[in-house]
Parts: C-alpha cells; structure tokens; sequence
C-alpha cells in the first residue's frame, strides 16, 4: 500500500510538473479548482450506531455520519481527435486507425443551424486526490470516493464501435421514444439535449450545451456496471452500503443528489452546478471543454465492530 501511494505521489509530481502552454488547461489548475467549499457541500447528516465487544461484554458507540462531494473525475468534451483540453493526459487518447477525425458538420447555408456535431469524451481521475484530502479534512471527518488520479476510466477512441455508431444503442427504447433520459425538457423550452444514445454525435446550434451534453453521456457510462461499451467502471469496489460508508451511485441527469459539474474550460468555476443550468456559458474556440464531476458521499467513522444503523437529523433510518 505504501508503494501503491507513493508511486501515485510521484505521478502527481510529474504531471504538475509538465508544460502545457499549448493546451487549455493544466493538472495545477484542476487541482486548485478543487478547493471549493461550494462543490465540497459538507454536511454533519447524523449518528451510526456501532456495536462494539470485547470480551463477555458489548457496548453501542456512536460516531458523527457527514456527507459531501468529491471531484472523482474530470470529464474532457472536444472537437479534434487527440486534442484533449488538459494538456497533460492528451497522449491517452490520440487518433487511431478506427478513430482519427472530428468536428463540426459544414454548409454554406446561413440558415443551416443544425448542423451534426461530435465530441470525443475523455474520463480521467480527477489530480487532486492528495490535495483534496487534506481540505476536505478541514471541515471534519471525510468519506473515500471512487475515483483514482490520472486513471482513464473512459476514453472515447477506443470505444469506436458505440461512440461513433451509436451500436447498439441506437435501438434502446431510451434512443427512440421522444422524452426519455432528456437533459432539461421542451415544456420549459430549456431541451439540452438527450442522453441517449450515448455516443458521440448529436445536433445542437449551441457548442458549449452540446458539448455538455457529450460529458453528460460519458459520466452517464462510467457511473454503471456492464454497459456495452469499453471503459472502467467509475465505482467503489464494494457498491453495496455496508459499514457505515454509502458511496455515489449512478448519474442521473439534472439530479443534483446523483452528481454535479464544475466547469474547467473554457473558464475555471468555483461552484458547481447540474445541466441544465442558467449560468453564462462560453464557447470555446477550438471546440475544447472539460468539467470536474462531483459526486456524493456518505460516511461514519468506524467505532465498533459491527454497523447497527443510522439515524439522520431529518428523521431517516438507514441500515
């Protein structure tokens, strides 16, 4: 384990260390965007129970359950095949024989304003797990997430089959009734877009929200087991909610309680948000985004053998 950690330090060293003048945004910014109390969101939720023995004897002990967010990934959305936003993991996913352009559609129509648009998608451990820690720590006790620095949980070019054919997904009851897994809705005229299919392509007059929209789709992936396309789950080893610890599950669009964004690029943020969302959007001009995804946990610091129960302030038992 402590290898483990130390070979991790020192690839967090050598990654804040590296030039990347020519890209959008760098591992030493990501990390600094990570120390926001906004996203973090810590809350004291209530009391574990814990059942504690030794000997001929038991006692139930009690410890403080807190819940927050945590930057398990940065989720990178772009135009340009191999021109990931954050300079420092860009070699991961270059062109390959199965993947090797992008872009925009074309016309020479100005009213032409729905012109097909494709992403790649990148989903890489967020690189601020040390620095993290430690600010998080300053509020209090602190869950474990999922995610693991510069690990690539998702990398588009290598899911050519289901990103850039959209197979099989094109044929999911979710891909073909109007209305299912919809990123905001019609009736507040505020339509992001759609979730399915989870591939790569899309219409959209707005580059930032279709861009959105893409990073949407691949958080959507990660966050759940056996999908059919190539990547890591983004998940705790032990899914189920045992021992006091209730880890993130899977994301839900516009569900703040499932996950949440911080923009990174084109402009750095200090808060975080779902999508839809009424803040000012930019664009980038090489079609280059990428957004920390927060997500939620829940926790009690261990102080007893076996975990009884918990009960929450707003009145909530959970087992």
């Amino acid at each position: 384990m402590k290898r483990a950690r130390s070979l991790r330090m020192w690839l967090a060293s050598l990654a804040l260390g590296t030039a990347t003048s020519a890209f959008a945004i760098d591992s030493a910014t990501i990390v600094g965007s990570a120390l926001s109390p906004d996203c973090l969101a810590y809350r004291v939720l209530g009391v574990c129970f814990w059942l504690q023995c030794s000997g001929f004897s038991c006692e139930i002990r009690t410890s403080v359950k807190v819940g927050h967010y945590i930057p398990d990934a940065v989720v990178s959305s772009y135009s340009n095949t191999g021109e990931n936003p954050w300079g420092e993991v860009a070699f991961m996913s270059p062109p390959n024989r199965t993947a090797e352009a992008g872009g925009d559609g074309t016309t020479n129509e100005k009213h032409e304003n729905n012109l097909a648009k494709f992403r790649n998608a990148d989903v890489i451990g967020h690189p601020a797990s040390l620095i993290f820690d430690r600010f998080a720590q300053s509020f209090g006790y602190t869950c474990e997430g999922a995610g693991t620095m510069f690990v690539p949980y998702l990398l588009s070019t290598l899911d050519t089959i289901a990103w850039r054919y959209n197979l099989p997904e094109m044929f999911y009851p979710e891909s073909l009734i109007p209305g299912r897994r919809e990123i905001g809705a019609r009736s507040t005229l505020n339509l992001w877009g759609n979730v399915y299919p989870r591939g790569g392509f899309l219409h959209h007059v707005d580059d930032y929200k279709a861009a959105a929209v893409v990073a949407q789709r691949a958080g959507d992936i990660v966050t759940r087991r056996g999908q059919v396309h190539v990547y890591y789950p983004l998940l705790p080893l032990s899914p189920i909610n045992t021992g006091g610890y209730w880890p993130a599950g899977e994301l839900i669009e516009s569900d703040e309680s499932t996950g949440k964004w911080q923009e990174l690029v084109p402009n750095v943020s200090s808060t975080c948000a779902v999508f839809p969302n009424s803040n000012t959007h930019a664009q980038a001009v090489d079609g280059g985004y990428a957004w920390a995804l927060w997500r939620p946990y829940r926790c009690c610091k261990r102080e007893g053998q076996l975990f009884l129960f918990s009960v929450d302030f707003d009145g909530g038992v959970t087992r």
